[in-house]
């Protein structure tokens, strides 16, 4: 069967339609099987800690005193010569149990909630604060301008970690003290998340700032900006409409990057006893507890460390695929 093939009549072109900077950069993503295939990882980890009540084969708190440090036999290679006489082999539970009984991939998949949403918020807080600080003051300029880096440089002069360990002390300390009030009854009902929320949006959102009026004064003297204020377009719409759109792209993916930094941030706090309030499980805690026993049960700390460093590298990864993706200088 023939097939007509289809020629521009006498005096007309064919064009060729010119696709935008977001399919351009959409299609580089796509070309990147790593970021991919982190992408797809971190999805479905999201969406197991989203439905971790139906994902996991166990409550986080569920006890089975029976089970005490168990051990899967197709485990214990992992475990030290000898592990057979000491261990307590059960194929119960798929990687074995903590030292209370309690189910490793349960409270792996329901720790993925607390590193996961504390990444998330943050990165949102440091985003939206931080954007918004950063575009006004590079718009406006001028005394304005010296004023808010002044207060953004004050607040780098103080060490980020030593701030946040001094707050998360506070709060913890005052909680302590049976501190009635709606904040604090909201913060247990959360597991003791609210309080790292506070104390990671009160100081994180600097670096931001700085990107973003960076990226504003790049753009605020450009022929589009330019145009819209002669045709009198107000401050107001030349930053959320003009502006905004054109730097956000780079300051999603610096985020992006920021990303596995609050990830090890909540471990390191859970770590130390200063992140969410037991039993609500974290890769942290988790960590925390099993060190004591590594020489003789490792597996209860390379369940939730194995969980927390796939997890980092793959936000490593799509951020570096979408920072690639959206450079305009590798369009080609």
């Amino acid at each position: 069967m023939a097939v007509a093939e289809l020629t521009p009549q006498e005096g007309e072109t064919l064009v060729r339609k010119e696709r935008s900077l977001l399919e351009e950069s959409f299609i580089r993503l796509v070309k990147n099987k790593v970021a991919i295939i982190s992408a797809i990882f971190i999805i479905v980890l999201t969406l197991a800690a989203i439905f971790a009540n139906y994902v996991a084969p166990y409550g986080y708190a569920e006890q089975d005193l029976l089970a005490n440090n168990a051990v899967p036999e197709w485990m214990l290679f992992l475990l030290p010569p000898g592990a057979e006489n000491y261990a307590n082999i059960s194929d119960v539970y798929a990687f074995g149990a903590d030292h209370l009984g309690r189910d490793l991939l349960s409270r792996t998949i329901y720790g993925a909630r607390v590193s996961l949403g504390f990444a998330f918020v943050a990165s949102l807080v440091s985003l939206l604060i931080g954007t918004l600080y950063g575009m006004v003051s590079g718009y406006v300029g001028g005394r304005v301008d010296d004023i808010m880096m002044r207060i953004v440089d004050f607040l780098y002069a103080f060490p980020f970690l030593v701030v946040v360990i001094l707050l998360q002390t506070y709060f913890k300390a005052i909680e302590r003290r049976g501190g009635a009030s709606f904040f604090f009854d909201l913060n247990d009902k959360m597991g003791g998340m609210l309080f790292l929320f506070v104390a990671i949006g009160l100081i994180d959102w600097i670096g931001m700032a700085r990107i973003a009026r960076g990226q504003v004064l790049s753009y605020k003297n450009t022929e589009f900006v330019e145009a819209a204020r002669a045709v009198g377009a107000s401050d107001t719409r030349i930053i959320m409409r003009h502006l905004l759109p054109n730097i956000l792209g780079p300051l999603i993916v610096a985020e992006s990057l920021n990303i596995p930094s609050y990830i090890f941030l909540e471990a390191f706090l859970s770590f130390i006893g200063l992140g969410v309030n037991a039993p609500t499980p974290s890769w942290g805690i988790m960590i925390s507890e099993a060190v004591e026993g590594l020489r003789s049960y490792p597996n209860q700390v390379l369940v939730p460390a194995i969980a927390l460093s796939l997890t980092t590298l793959a936000f490593n990864f799509l951020g570096d695929g979408m920072r690639d993706a959206l450079d305009p200088r590798l369009k080609e």
